[in-house]
C-alpha cells in the first residue's frame, strides 16, 4: 500500500517550512508566487489531498482552544472539561480535547498543533512534560496549566490549588482518627518530578510531622482507575496483619472505590479493618457501598478559571485569577 502523504512530506518536496505550506493551504496573502508553485507542484507530484478536518480547524483556528487530559473516562477530568466548555463558549470558542495516556509525546503533538495554529491555545489539565518544554511553546499561543509547581514563568500560565496542604491535611485526619499504619496510592511513580509529587510530600510531612516511620512498602504507584483499586486491595490482603496498613489514602475516588469493593470481598471490613479515604469528590462516592471520606476539588471553578484565564490572554485583556474559589476541603463519610 502506498502510503498517504501528509503536509510535511509536501514542505520537504518543496524545500519549504511547514508554517509555510499551512498558510499556502489557508490562503496566506503572503506568500511568493514561486513558492506557491513550489508548493502547488510537490502536492500534485505527491497526489495530496488537505485534510477537510485539519482544513475546517484551521478554517475556525482563531476561536479553537484545545484541552488536553490524560484520560477523558476518569470523572475528574470529565466534569473539567465540561466546566470548561460552558464557560468558554459564552464567548464564542470550540474546545478541541485531546487525550495524553500518560504519554508525553502525545502532549507534544497537541502542542505542535499551537505550532501550526491548528489551534489558537492550549488547557493543559494533565502535565506530562517538564514545565520548561511545555514553556517553550508559549511563543506559538497562550498556554494554560492547572497544575501546581514552583516553576516561574512569564509567559505559561498556571491555574493552582494546593495539593500538598490538601492532602498534608487528609494524613493528619487520618492520623487524627487513630491511623499510624498509613498506606498511599499515587498515580506517578512517587519520584520528585513525579504525577502528584506535590501530594507525596503532603504524605511525607505529615508522617514526619507525626513521627510516623515511612514505609516504602506501603506506596502504591501508578494508580488512576477502579481496577488499580482492587489490584492493591488484593496486595494489601496479602500482607500478614502484623504488616498490614490500617488505612490509605487512595489518591482518587475511583482507586478508593475499587480499594474498598475488593476488601470487603475478601472479608477485610471498611473502616472496621481498614479505613480508606480518596480524593476528588465525585458525585458517585457519597453513593458508593461504604460512603468515601475524600478531598473535595473545586472543579467547576477551577475550569470556569481556566477558561476565562486563556479567554482574557486570546483577547489579550486583563483578568486575575480567584483563589478564594480554589481551595480544596474533606468531605467525611463512613469510609474513614
Amino acid at each position: 500500500m502506498i502510503p498517504i502523504a501528509n503536509i510535511k512530506d509536501v514542505a520537504n518536496k518543496a524545500g519549504l517550512s511547514v508554517t509555510t505550506v499551512s498558510r499556502y493551504l489557508n490562503d496566506h496573502p503572503y506568500i511568493s508566487d514561486e513558492k506557491k508553485k513550489k508548493i502547488q507542484k510537490a502536492m500534485e507530484e505527491l497526489d495530496y489531498a488537505p485534510s477537510t478536518l485539519a482544513t475546517q480547524l484551521r478554517s475556525n483556528r482563531g476561536k479553537t482552544i484545545g484541552v488536553l487530559v490524560s484520560r477523558i473516562t476518569n470523572p475528574y477530568f470529565a466534569y473539567l472539561v465540561d466546566a470548561i466548555e460552558k464557560k468558554v463558549k459564552q464567548g464564542g470558542y470550540h474546545l478541541l480535547i485531546m487525550q495524553t495516556y500518560g504519554d508525553k509525546q502525545e502532549e507534544i503533538n497537541t502542542l505542535n498543533m499551537l505550532k501550526e495554529k491548528t489551534i489558537s491555545g492550549v488547557i493543559m489539565c494533565s502535565v506530562e512534560n517538564d514545565f520548561r518544554t511545555i514553556e517553550s511553546y508559549t511563543k506559538y499561543g497562550p498556554i494554560v496549566a492547572a497544575a501546581q509547581t514552583d516553576f516561574k514563568s512569564n509567559s505559561l500560565h498556571f491555574i493552582m490549588t494546593n495539593q500538598e496542604q490538601a492532602t498534608y491535611d487528609a494524613i493528619k485526619f487520618l492520623i487524627r482518627k487513630g491511623h499510624t499504619r498509613i498506606a498511599y496510592s499515587t498515580g506517578g511513580d512517587f519520584t520528585e518530578n513525579s504525577h502528584g509529587a506535590y501530594r507525596n510530600r503532603g504524605y511525607l510531612k505529615a508522617l514526619e510531622d507525626a513521627g510516623i516511620q515511612f514505609n516504602k512498602e506501603w506506596v502504591f504507584t501508578d494508580n488512576h482507575t477502579i481496577e488499580d483499586g482492587m489490584a492493591i486491595a488484593i496486595r494489601l490482603s496479602k500482607l500478614v496483619e502484623s504488616r498490614r496498613p490500617k488505612a490509605i489514602f487512595a489518591g482518587s475516588d475511583e482507586v478508593a472505590i475499587g480499594i474498598i469493593q475488593k476488601l470487603e470481598e475478601l472479608n477485610i471490613h471498611v473502616p472496621k479493618d481498614m479505613a480508606v479515604m480518596g480524593f476528588d469528590n465525585q458525585p458517585f462516592s457519597a453513593l458508593a457501598k461504604v460512603p468515601i471520606t475524600t478531598v473535595a476539588q473545586p472543579v467547576g471553578a477551577l475550569g470556569q478559571q481556566a477558561a476565562e484565564l486563556i479567554a482574557s490572554m486570546l483577547e489579550e485583556t486583563e483578568y486575575e485569577v480567584d483563589q478564594s474559589q480554589l481551595k480544596l476541603k474533606i468531605i467525611e463519610r463512613e469510609s474513614a
